[in-house]
C-alpha cells in the first residue's frame, strides 16, 4: 500500500487547522482518607476556601480545610460512593444557588435542586451562596414595619424592614409558630418569604409546606430544607443558600423576610464538620469562629438605600434554649449580633398564654420607628401597662383584699390585656382588627367585660366592624393613621358593641 504525497498533505493541513484549539487545565488530586462525610485529599495545592471539588461518583465537594500537604473538604451529599484512590477534580467555581421568582412556590435543598417532586426550576440566575455583607454607607434607617399579625410583637416588639430580630426560647414554646404566622400574614402583601429549615425532621417540613398552601402562603414562600437525615455539609450550607435567594429579591428593589429555623442545629452541624476536620475545639466543643459564623450569615440582612433599590431582607433566626438559659454560648452569640429578641417563656406556653411571649425580656432596638402611626397611638400604654400589671401581680398574691381601687384596677386592666394579646395560631390580624381591639383595650372600653369575655367581645368587636362597618377598617388600613373622624367611628362601633354584647 503506497501513501500518496497529497494525503499526507491534507493530513498535515488538517492538524495544523486543528493547532489553535482550546486547551483546559484541571487539577487533580486524590482522596488519601474518608470517612463520616469528610475527604482528606492530597495533590490539590491550587485550590481555593469554599471551592467546588467533583468525585468519579457524581459526589460534590466543599473545600474547607486547606492545609500543606491535604485538602479537608465536606462531601455534600452520601459518602458511601467515594473511595480512597479516587481522582478529584478541582472545578475552579464557588458554591451557587439557583435565584429569582422561578423558586417562589417550591421546595429545594441546600444546593438549589428541587426536593418537592414538582419538576425542574427554570431560572437562568444564580448566586454565590457566601457573600460579603452590604457595606454601612450603602444601607438606610429601618423604619418601615414587618407586620406579623401577632399582636404581642406588632404592639410591642415591632420588626422593621431590614432588622435581624432573634426569636428564642425552649422546645415546644411556639417559635415556629410565629415564623409561620408570619408567612401567611404576607398574602396579598408585598414581602416575599424564605424558610430555612435546618436540622428538622422531613415530617415537620411536609407538614409547615402544606400548612402554608392550605393558607396560601406558598405562593410568595420558599422553603430550603436541609433535613435532620441529610449530611452535615447540607445543614450547614441551608442558611447560606436561603440568605443568596433572598439577596436576589433585595438586590432587585423587592423586600424580602428570611426565618432560619433553626440557628443552634447549623451551629451543632457546623461542630460536628469542624471536629471531624480536626479543627482544634473551644468552648463547648465548638470551633473558635462559630461566631463569625453566624455573624457573617445575619449580617447580610439589611435595608438598601434608594441608589441601590432600596431593596430589604429581614432576618428571623431562630434559637433553642435548655430550661430557659439565655445565657448559654450560642443564644449569647446570637443576642449580641442580632437587634432584638422575641422571648418566649416555657411557663407562659405552659399556663395558657399563647403566644408566650415575655414582655420584660423581649426587646426590639428598632423600637417605635417600625411601627405605624396607628399602632404607635394604640400600643405606646399596651407595653407600661403590662410591665405594672407584672409587678403588682408578685404583691397582690399576699393581700388582694387590702389593694386600693387604684392598683386593683390596674391590675384588673393588665388580666385584661393579657387575656386580649392571646391569639389562635394561623389566625394572623390584619393592621385594621389589630388597632381596633387595642383601642378598645388601653382605652378603656374592656374594663367592665369579664375576663373570660375578653377575647369574646373582641371576635364580635371584629365582626361587626367586618361586616357593617368595614371603611373603619379600610381607613386604618390605608392611612396606617386613626384620624378624628375614623377615631370617632370606632368609638361609636364599639359602643354598639358593648349595648348588644352579653
Amino acid at each position: 500500500m503506497t501513501t500518496r504525497g497529497q494525503d499526507i498533505a491534507s493530513v498535515l493541513k488538517r492538524q495544523i487547522e486543528e493547532f489553535g484549539g482550546e486547551t483546559s487545565l484541571t487539577e487533580v488530586g486524590s482522596v488519601v482518607e474518608v470517612g463520616d462525610g469528610i475527604a482528606q485529599i492530597h495533590g490539590l495545592s491550587q485550590v481555593g476556601f469554599g471551592e467546588l471539588l467533583s468525585f468519579p461518583s457524581g459526589v460534590v465537594g466543599l473545600a474547607l480545610n486547606l492545609e500543606e500537604d491535604a485538602v479537608g473538604a465536606a462531601i455534600m451529599g452520601s459518602d458511601t460512593e467515594v473511595k480512597e484512590g479516587d481522582l478529584v477534580k478541582a472545578s475552579g467555581q464557588v458554591a451557587q444557588v439557583p435565584v429569582g421568582d422561578a423558586l417562589l412556590g417550591r421546595v429545594v435543598d441546600a444546593l438549589g435542586n428541587p426536593v418537592d417532586g414538582k419538576g425542574p426550576i427554570k431560572t437562568e440566575s444564580a448566586r454565590n451562596i457566601e457573600v460579603v455583607a452590604p457595606n454601612v454607607a450603602i444601607r438606610q434607617a429601618v423604619n418601615t414595619p414587618v407586620q406579623t399579625g401577632i399582636k404581642s410583637i406588632d404592639g410591642m416588639i415591632p420588626v422593621g424592614r431590614g432588622q435581624r430580630e432573634l426569636i428564642i426560647g425552649d422546645r415546644f414554646t411556639g417559635k415556629t409558630a410565629i415564623a409561620i404566622d408570619t408567612i401567611i400574614n404576607q398574602k396579598g402583601q408585598d414581602l416575599l418569604c424564605i424558610y430555612v429549615a435546618v436540622g428538622q425532621k422531613q415530617s415537620k417540613v411536609a407538614q409547615i409546606q402544606a400548612t402554608l398552601e392550605e393558607h396560601g402562603a406558598m405562593e410568595h414562600t420558599v422553603i430550603v430544607a436541609a433535613n435532620a437525615s441529610d449530611a452535615a455539609p447540607m445543614q450547614y450550607l441551608a442558611p447560606y443558600s436561603g440568605c443568596a435567594i433572598g439577596e436576589e429579591f433585595m438586590a432587585s428593589g423587592r423586600d424580602a423576610l428570611i426565618i432560619y429555623d433553626d440557628l443552634t442545629k447549623h451551629a451543632w452541624a457546623y461542630r460536628q464538620m469542624s471536629l471531624l476536620l480536626k479543627r482544634p475545639p473551644g468552648r463547648e466543643a465548638y470551633p473558635g469562629d462559630v461566631f463569625y459564623l453566624h455573624s457573617r450569615l445575619l449580617e447580610r440582612a439589611a435595608r438598601l438605600d434608594k441608589d441601590h433599590g432600596g431593596g430589604s431582607l429581614t432576618a428571623l433566626p431562630i434559637i433553642e434554649t435548655q430550661a430557659g438559659d439565655v445565657s448559654g454560648y450560642i443564644p449569647t452569640n446570637v443576642i449580641s449580633i442580632t437587634d432584638g429578641q422575641i422571648y418566649l417563656e416555657a411557663d407562659l406556653f405552659n399556663s395558657g398564654i399563647r403566644p408566650a411571649v415575655n414582655p420584660g425580656l423581649s426587646v426590639s432596638r428598632v423600637g417605635s420607628s417600625a411601627q405605624t402611626r396607628a399602632v404607635k397611638k394604640v400600643a405606646g400604654r399596651l407595653r407600661l401597662e403590662l410591665a405594672q400589671y407584672a409587678s403588682l401581680a408578685s404583691f397582690a398574691q399576699f393581700g388582694a383584699s387590702d389593694l386600693d381601687a387604684v392598683t386593683r384596677g390596674q391590675l384588673e386592666r393588665g388580666q385584661r390585656l393579657t387575656e386580649l394579646l392571646k391569639q389562635p395560631q394561623y389566625k394572623p390580624n390584619s393592621l385594621g382588627q389589630m388597632v381596633a381591639s387595642m383601642y378598645a383595650a388601653v382605652n378603656g372600653y374592656m374594663d367592665d367585660i369579664p375576663v373570660d369575655r375578653v377575647r369574646d367581645f373582641e371576635s364580635s368587636l371584629i365582626g361587626f366592624l367586618e361586616t357593617s362597618k368595614a371603611e373603619i377598617l379600610q381607613s386604618i388600613q390605608d392611612q396606617k393613621d386613626i384620624d378624628d373622624a375614623t377615631e370617632k367611628a370606632l368609638q361609636e362601633a364599639i359602643n354598639s358593641v358593648k349595648k348588644t354584647f352579653s
